[in-house]
């Protein structure tokens, strides 16, 4: 067969290939150029990803060169149980074999060649070499879904500054395992300048299909927002499912709104977020939608049209103002009452609501997940004397936390602004605390909050290298602390009972000054 196949692609100088079965028949004869052979559609793949095509292909090779790289993605794209390319010699002659395989995901290449002087002398038994094969992808616990949740390949794109790159290809793991996705494995490519159509490039496109098909990856999620013509163009190249940062948070808002505000604001940001691309995605939606990244309150109103998706958008800000109107009577209620108020505010999953829990004893929703907490909750503190005081969670910030959200949002954080002090939560124990000071700095100045009184909490200090936590407390000041443990705790109420009420004192002699 070998002798058939390179003889006619010596006579008529064009690749030839041959798809044959296991059975050992040959399903297709497919004629190339000299360079390659384009293979007509094979229909659907067999069920599972540990099941390959059941077809190895044969090639014949004109030029030197032994497997191709489009030769081996076809074997990847294709699920091949193995690509085979012999070289013509100069007679017309079977020359050198080359063959390649996949292997198992692993972490390492998606393929193994081989090669073989001659064609004559090969007694491979190769339907038990497949077999056996297949049954190493059977077991591979790369291709094992976990929780039934979409796999996942995270894209990064660091342009010059490495050391951010590494954080934030970290924080989008964290979020991803937050939503509920399987994370596969990390992609960071190192460029000038984005691409302005897919963001990466195509070479890295390429990439990133054969490593989803070799991994069975569902989603691409990639650690920046992408825009509309951006998400068309990946959608369509790849045909797979595509996210990027500010539609994972966005998932990630939708599974934890509880209350009917919070629920409103999501489906705001998901409406604002997603307008502009209804009109230049409209058959592509189905991949940004169902599941993660299309779920809550707004799931079933995306595909609407663009006029009844405005109307939607009006009436939910409509609601939004109603509530936010609400919510300022009650604030007047507080401070007609004269109850100071001290508002807690972090980077996301720093320990915020296991503090407030800890200081009122109280049961909110807190655990080691990020933006665990949406709705802002209020509670009272009694200190000594019958002095009280209001002491509020509320939504943790992450660093180049979308807009879309900031704007939903707006009617919830205007708590902090009646807030007579704000606690910021610090995570000790993270290597990365001093860049999430900063980007919480960041969005409290965008608040117009950067002139409020504010208390460092250097929280988990029972997770933290006790001299790098307390070396951390000495530098910037403030309180070292476990809300999961108490330890600190009485001194941090301490703390609070003399910023507030010496704050007031002060206030009150500054009046009757006035007065007399």
């Amino acid at each position: 067969m070998a002798r058939a196949l390179t003889e006619a692609s010596d006579r008529c100088g064009r690749r030839i290939g041959v798809l044959v079965d296991r059975a050992g028949s040959v399903d297709k004869v497919v004629v190339g150029d000299a360079h390659r052979v384009f293979l007509p559609d094979l229909g659907p793949r067999r069920a599972g990803a540990a099941r390959f095509r059941g077809l190895r292909l044969l090639l014949s090779s004109l030029r030197p060169e032994r497997l191709t790289e489009d030769d081996l993605t076809d074997l990847v794209r294709l699920q091949l149980d193995a690509v085979v390319s012999i070289q013509v010699g100069p007679d017309g002659l079977p020359g050198e074999l080359s063959w390649a395989h996949l292997r198992p995901p692993d972490g390492g290449p998606a393929w193994q060649v081989q090669h073989r002087p001659s064609v004559h002398g090969v007694e491979d038994d190769f339907f038990q070499f497949v077999t056996e094969l297949e049954a190493q992808f059977a077991a591979s616990p790369h291709l094992r879904r976990v929780g039934g949740g979409d796999r996942a390949i995270l894209v990064g794109i660091s342009l010059g500054e490495p050391a951010r790159s590494r954080r934030s290809m970290a924080e989008l793991k964290r979020l991803a395992d937050t939503a509920g996705l399987q994370v596969l494995e990390s992609s960071v490519q190192h460029r000038k300048a984005l691409d302005g159509r897919t963001c990466v490039g195509k070479g890295k496109l390429d990439e990133l299909i054969l490593r989803s098909m070799h991994l069975s990856a569902d989603v691409l999620i990639f650690d920046r927002e992408l825009s509309p013509s951006q998400l068309r163009n990946i959608a369509q190249t790849t045909d797979l499912k595509v996210l990027d940062r500010t539609q994972l948070i966005l998932d990630i808002f939708a599974q934890h709104a509880t209350s009917r505000e919070g629920k409103l604001q999501v489906e705001l940001a998901q409406l604002r977020y997603r307008m502009p691309r209804l009109a230049i995605m409209p058959t592509s939606m189905s991949r940004l939608t169902g599941g993660i990244g299309g779920r809550g309150p707004g799931e079933t109103k995306l595909e609407i049209n663009k006029r009844r998706a405005e109307e939607r958008l009006t009436r939910l800000e409509r609601e939004l103002k109603e509530l936010a109107s609400r919510r300022a009577v009650k604030r007047a209620r507080r401070t007609r009452a004269g109850l100071p108020i001290v508002s807690i505010v972090g980077y996301t999953n720093a320990g915020k609501s296991t503090l407030l829990n800890r200081l009122t004893e109280s049961d909110v929703t807190a655990g080691d997940r990020l933006f665990a907490t949406l709705d802002p909750t209020s509670r009272r503190l009694r200190f000594p004397e019958e002095r009280e005081i209001v002491i509020t969670d509320t939504v943790g910030f992450i660093d180049d936390l979308p807009a879309t959200l900031v704007a939903a949002f707006t009617a919830t954080l205007e708590e902090l602004d009646e807030a007579d002090l704000l606690l910021h939560v610090l995570d000790a124990s993270d290597p990365d605390v001093t860049f999430h000071r900063q980007a919480v700095d960041a969005v409290l100045t965008s608040l117009t909050l950067a002139d409020t009184p504010t208390l460092l909490v250097w929280n988990k200090a029972d997770a933290a290298d006790p001299d790098a936590a307390r070396a951390l407390a000495a530098e910037h000041g403030g309180i070292l602390l476990s809300a999961a443990t108490g330890e600190g705790c009485r001194s941090l109420l301490d703390r609070i009972e003399r910023e507030i009420f010496r704050a007031r004192r002060q206030e009150a002699h500054q009046r009757h000054a006035g007065l007399a």
